[in-house]
């Protein structure tokens, strides 16, 4: 496959794809084209780009940078290999009940789910600004429901260290060896061990603190800092603020993802911002100076005269700070001509006596010559 197909594509879904849509495509893909149930020549290549699309789409960090950047957005990124070994990233944890249908249950990776400590999962959370706190920045506080390592253990779940014993079943493995028959044959697998859930290691005497969960659940108030400049769906990293870890393994991360809110009035594309302005037809024509406003207060604007309907005029510097610290934006001001509904008798008669003084040929006349 010399191009890359879009990953959703891949998958058979749109871009509004939940989590669990993308997980129930996953399944069904990799049942149909495993080469262990697939002897189609193309199968491991299909194989592996599901694979690869699943890890993306999976992954709330690189899925958003994956619909942001599409594919250039993943250079560097680590996915899984191919189907040796069942490859890597959030795969071989779905294989014991992706092929329970096959063999009758019981089925996972060759390889052992690793015992030791663990990295938590990441987590991720939608935050609203307004529009003016995502152009000048904004310290807020939040509160968060968070798993911590027990500070009594480090995690481990014991009382002491010594309280820790290999696992009798599995010898420390984490894993048991089985043999199951199938339709296909005779396949070896291995399992985490279900005495010590795939740690390798049993606690004799739990931590009278967390009574051996290896954790503490909070509620934690987090200092957030909003830069100035932030787009709408930029997210912002937070260390440590995932799920909780396993075996004595850190939290993982908690990342943001910022909606700014919209303006009554100003409207924003990229780091500009836009404004529309009424005028009334007599400033137009004869020229005037206005205070306009732009979210750093009034900047005063010269109207020219014989301005016509849409014109736009740029204020430089007056749009949004950029967030890594390069040149702002700009302001653009939209003018927009009001014609009075209702005149007084006075106003007509001007109207009136200024129509006849005008020797030139009607907007409308010209327009109908064109016809004839």
């Amino acid at each position: 496959m010399a191009n890359k197909r879009d990953y959703y594509e891949v998958l058979g879904l749109g871009k509004s794809a939940s989590e669990a849509d993308i997980k129930k495509a996953y399944r069904t893909l990799a049942k149909k084209y495993h080469p262990d149930m697939n002897k189609a020549p193309d199968a491991a290549e299909h194989f592996k780009e599901v694979q690869e699309a699943y890890d993306v789409l999976s992954d709330p960090q690189k899925k958003a940078a994956y619909d942001q950047f599409g594919h250039a957005g993943m250079e560097g990124a680590n996915f899984g290999s191919g189907f040796g070994g069942f490859g890597a990233g959030g795969f071989e944890a779905d294989l014991s009940d992706l092929f329970g249908s096959f063999f009758g249950g019981g089925f996972t990776s060759s390889r052992a789910q690793r015992s030791g400590p663990r990295k938590g999962q990441d987590r991720l959370m939608q935050m609203k600004v307004s529009f003016m706190d995502a152009i000048f920045g904004k310290e807020e506080t939040i509160e968060l429901d968070l798993d911590e390592q027990c500070t009594a253990c480090g995690g481990t779940g014991a009382y002491s260290k010594s309280d820790i014993k290999v696992c009798p079943d599995c010898h420390g493995t984490g894993y048991v060896t089985q043999q199951q028959r199938s339709p296909f044959g005779i396949f070896q697998t291995q399992a985490p061990c279900p005495k010590c859930h795939g740690q390798g290691k049993v606690v004799d005497r739990p931590c009278d603190k967390c009574h051996g969960k290896g954790y503490e659940h909070k509620r934690i108030a987090v200092d957030v800092t909003i830069p100035a400049g932030i787009h709408s769906g930029q997210q912002l990293r937070m260390q440590g603020k995932g799920e909780k870890g396993s075996g004595g393994g850190p939290n993982g991360d908690l990342y943001i993802e910022v909606i700014v809110g919209s303006h009554q009035y100003f409207r924003r594309e990229g780091r500009d911002i836009f404004i529309e302005i009424p005028l009334s037809v007599l400033d137009a024509t004869l020229g005037v100076k206005v205070d306009v406003p732009t979210v750093y207060g009034d900047v005063e604007l010269t109207i020219p005269a014989g301005t016509q309907n849409g014109t736009r005029f740029r204020l430089r510097g007056k749009g949004v700070k950029d967030v890594r610290g390069k040149d702002g934006g700009d302001q653009y001001v939209a003018i927009k001509l009001e014609v009075p509904e209702k005149l007084t008798r006075e106003e007509r008669d001007l109207y009136q006596r200024l129509k006849e003084l005008s020797a030139r040929e009607s907007v409308f006349d010209k327009f109908k010559k064109a016809f004839k």
